[in-house]
């Protein structure tokens, strides 16, 4: 196993464990105003390491891997008012609405159904692109997405613990998937020209603005005298590690080998985090989820290698 791979299964580690540690955290703190709160910290985190590492490896900088290094943290290309225009719309999209529904979503139902209907993102994606004109379906593709889909109907529409109570999460979870493929797809002109996690932390700071009045009301409600350490080392966790650290290295194997081999450690994500929430949380498993969760790592994976045979040439 080299470091990179090493690096990635801490990736799916962090991930994968942060459903249930931040449910967790639901009890002594409101849902949205915990996830203001993550985002801020977020935002300081993530500016902060972009010009600590532009003042320590320059683009220009001399020396193996530290031009690298600085592709992938700062944005060395200067930022003209049309990007300016599509990051504000990423900040809104990929980080204010997906983030509300994100955790509205988890709030409301389970660690597995939140999971595994992330898990759908790809074939999100995959279906936006065609309609786009940017790739094309394929055999692989409607097998996956079917697939993917009839996973869905396992966890959230058969009975698989999907009650009238969670229904309402599973259904903001679900725009939370759309919220997310429209953030991947419209941030990839960006990203061809300036460094992934350039493009993120500056849209990350404009959709924490944009979030900040929605969660208002909420961080007037909090009893912060009843909030816990261990709740406040949750919220530090989320921020600095399921956030910054697990990004950074997203971006850094993309970099290094590509989204495709990348891509096959989230499939661990929707396994880590529904024995986590089994174990921690004490969430049932029962025979349908398990189908369930098989039936969509599939459909995902069917959908990845349909996607990477029929890429229309740009």
């Amino acid at each position: 196993m080299t470091r990179l791979d090493a690096l990635l299964l801490l990736m799916a580690l962090i991930w994968g464990t942060n459903y249930a540690l931040v449910k967790s955290a639901f009890r002594e703190i409101d849902p949205q105003a915990f996830n203001a709160l993550r985002l801020v910290e977020a935002s300081c985190l993530m500016v902060a390491a972009n010009m600590l590492v532009r003042r320590r490896h320059p683009p220009d900088a001399d020396g193996p891997g530290r031009a690298d290094v600085a592709s992938i943290f700062h944005t060395p290309a200067p930022v003209t008012r049309q990007d300016w225009i599509r990051l504000t719309w990423l900040g809104l999209v990929g980080h204010c609405l997906y983030q509300f529904l994100f955790v509205g979503g988890l709030a409301r139902t389970s660690v597995s159904n939140s999971s595994l209907l992330l898990a759908t993102s790809p074939v999100a994606i995959t279906l936006l692109s065609t309609i786009g004109g940017k790739e094309r379906i394929g055999a692989l593709h409607w097998a996956g997405m079917l697939l993917s889909l009839f996973g869905v109907y396992l966890v959230v529409g058969r009975g698989a613990h999907a009650t009238s109570a969670t229904i309402g999460g599973d259904l903001m979870m679900l725009a939370s998937v759309l919220c997310w493929a429209l953030y991947t797809i419209g941030a990839r002109p960006l990203m061809a020209r300036h460094s992934p996690v350039g493009v993120t932390a500056l849209s990350m700071v404009i959709g924490t603005a944009l979030y900040a009045p929605l969660a208002a009301s909420a961080l007037a409600r909090v009893e912060w005298h009843a909030v816990s350490l261990a709740t406040w080392a949750k919220l530090v966790y989320s921020s600095a590690f399921a956030i910054c650290v697990a990004y950074t290295i997203w971006y850094a194997a993309v970099r290094a080998v590509g989204a495709a081999r990348t891509a096959v450690y989230s499939n661990l994500l929707p396994i880590i985090a529904m024995l986590t929430a089994h174990f921690w949380l004490h969430e049932p498993l029962g025979g349908a989820k398990i189908a369930g969760a098989a039936a969509v790592l599939a459909g995902v994976a069917l959908t990845r290698l349909g996607q990477a045979r029929l890429q229309i040439p740009q």
